[in-house]
């Protein structure tokens, strides 16, 4: 039996900001792969397309490079894919490069280097309406003549062009790669990408016009930075307020289910497993998801708009104070959403010591898995009320997101002068032309996201919640016992001998028992609270109480604000120790970042305890 012939690969390039995502999601839509490649954590995103003839074509979004001679890991792994070499992915059959239009003469001198590798290849002239916009015309048959290349005017946020751009690469994949020959210097392909520039620009207008007005507000020292923290200000407060409704029908949903399984199944360990484990563990989970949609939602709309790259810029003066430049920014604020990915995104760090220390503070950043337990914290012990124009909770919220960015900065001083030391490094960054955030790539965006998080709590904390039920009820204490079934269990046992270590800073006998399972994932101490709580009442009443309602009458004041400290600091979780791994390739960085990570998060805590047990009691 012959073996199935792969569908063509067409690999998707370009400069960073030529649109080239946008470009991706306008030919694949939702038929989406995210992966990595293999050996390598950078993100491989893969998607099919089909062509007007019924060719169906893999199309392969490669990180953004501006040119084939790598700088970073993920420019790296681009040069590899279009070469062929390494193993790291076949080489494309055909390859699609993505240049803006509104900056033609900075993106051409790619596309030349590209021509060079002899691959079939389209260029998809993106953001032409916004050369429009600003007075600038191209003549694209002339460019098309001048670079012996298809051109296909293109705009990906508003799918013009597309059909025109999938009949040039359906014809590009019956074309022969041609042997490459010697290639030019960057110079000498810069010169030449000038003169096919102004060759082709039949009108120049203020490009970026537009662009440079709001840039003036945008980007003022003072106004600049009063900006960006209004708009995660705000973020944060939409993420309460915003989520309440929601939250609360998937929490009575999940109520009812309870009720319903424990009327429907016959009292025993498949109900209790059912009730106490699954509903009260996964359950305590995912109610969180309007808030992390929220979450995710915003930091979309701050990428797609072009805000991201200005929010870098802005933030480039606070991060030289602690030995790092502005291009750590982006990693760090993708480490909000989560730290695999923000870790991931320190590839495109240049400076090896910069890069170690993004690393290192990445998981600082609150990630979404400790929005769950921010939220039943803050409102089972936070009141739900106005403080001028803003709400408490949201406030609170934000304070705790600030303590983390605080914690991360002085680490990342301290780790500047001692284990990665070495001189502070400037950084370039070409800014993207704002624009409209478009819906459909907001929803794949909020969708694939939403995937993952519904993944993970229908994979690893499932597991990790009918892992620890099992541990909370068995053994079964033996007829006549004094002895409470969750303290003679073996989970009761563990959490009895990790109290000794945890009480000094105020944590009790349930906290010590969810310690290990968040180790499998930091919103697992959620649902391991739910559990433990569900196993410890027979009242039907109480089961149908929701965790805040159980914690607001279990803990003191003082350990929940202790608890919450430890949460912003604490150690991450497996699977983050096992991408910093193979980022720093051994076993060093990972040990150390959990050691620094536990000690400053046991400090903290502590120090939050006993403070507000003197001033509250």
């Amino acid at each position: 039996m012959s073996a199935a012939i792969a569908a063509p690969m067409v690999a998707l390039v370009g400069n960073p900001n030529a649109g080239k995502t946008s470009l991706f999601n306008a030919l694949t839509g939702a038929r989406q792969k995210v992966g990595n490649y293999p050996g390598v954590t950078v993100e491989r995103k893969a998607g099919s397309m089909q062509l007007p003839g019924g060719t169906h074509v893999e199309i392969v979004d490669l990180p953004g490079t501006y040119s084939l001679s790598p700088h970073s890991p993920d420019e790296q792994v681009t040069r590899d894919v279009l070469m062929g070499e390494h193993g790291i992915e076949r080489a494309p059959d055909a390859i699609i490069c993505v240049v803006d239009a509104t900056n033609l003469r900075n993106h051409l001198r790619f596309v030349l280097e590209l021509a060079q590798l002899g691959r079939p290849m389209v260029v998809a002239l993106n953001m032409i309406d916004l050369a429009d916009r600003d007075g600038t015309k191209i003549d694209t048959a002339r460019l098309s003549a001048l670079l012996g290349l298809p051109v296909v005017p293109t705009v990906a946020v508003r799918r013009r062009g597309l059909v025109d751009l999938g009949q040039e690469t359906a014809a590009m994949l019956t074309r022969e790669a041609v042997h490459a020959g010697p290639g030019a210097d960057i110079r000498a392909l810069q010169h030449e990408a000038q003169r096919i520039a102004d060759g082709v620009t039949t009108l120049s207008g203020g490009a970026g016009a537009a662009t440079r007005r709001i840039d003036t507000i945008a980007l003022h020292p003072v106004f600049g930075p009063l900006i960006l923290a209004a708009l995660l200000f705000i973020m944060f407060q939409a993420v309460f307020a915003w989520a309440e409704a929601p939250m609360t029908w998937i929490e009575d949903g999940i109520g009812a289910l309870q009720g319903a399984a424990a009327s429907a199944i016959p009292e025993g360990w498949v109900q209790s497993m059912i009730v106490d484990g699954v509903l009260a563990g996964v359950g305590g989970v995912v109610v969180f998801l309007p808030q992390i949609l929220i979450l995710f939602a915003f930091i979309l709309v701050l990428e797609q708009s072009g805000y991201m790259t200005r929010a870098a810029f802005l933030m480039d003066r606070l991060m030289a104070y602690v030995g790092l430049n502005g291009r750590a920014f982006i990693p760090l604020l993708s480490s909000f959403a989560c730290a695999i990915p923000g870790i991931m995104a320190t590839r495109s760090i240049e400076d090896p010591k910069d890069r170690l220390t993004t690393i290192l503070i990445a998981p600082l950043m609150t990630c979404s898995a400790r929005l769950p337990v921010y939220a039943v914290m803050i409102a089972a012990f936070i009141p739900d009320e106005r403080v001028g124009f803003a709400n408490l909770q949201g406030l609170v919220l934000f304070g705790l997101y600030v303590f983390g960015i605080v914690g991360a900065m002085v680490a990342a001083l301290v780790l500047r002068r001692t284990v990665a030391r070495g001189a502070a490094s400037g950084f370039m960054m070409e800014m993207p032309k704002y624009q409209w955030p478009v819906l459909r790539d907001l929803v794949i965006g909020l969708w694939q996201r939403g995937l993952v998080f519904m993944k993970r709590a229908g994979g690893i904390i499932l597991a990790s919640t009918i892992l620890l039920w099992a541990f909370a009820s068995y053994p079964v204490p033996p007829e006549g016992s004094d002895e409470s079934a969750i303290e003679y269990s073996i989970a009761g046992r563990i959490g009895s001998a990790l109290e000794v270590v945890f009480a000094p800073i105020g944590f009790n006998h349930e906290i010590s028992m969810t310690m290990l399972p968040t180790l499998a994932a930091r919103e697992v101490s959620v649902a391991a609270l739910g559990t433990i709580y569900s196993l410890q009442t027979d009242d039907e009443d109480a089961l149908q109480q929701s965790l805040v309602e159980r914690l607001r009458t279990a803990w003191p004041l003082p350990t929940a604000l202790a608890f919450l400290t430890w949460v912003v600091f604490a150690p991450q979780c497996i699977s983050t120790l096992a991408v910093v791994k193979r980022e720093t390739n051994g076993w060093k960085w990972p040990l150390f970042m959990f050691a620094y990570l536990f000690a400053l998060a046991y400090v903290m805590a502590g120090i939050t305890y006993w403070i507000s047990r003197a001033l509250i009691g």
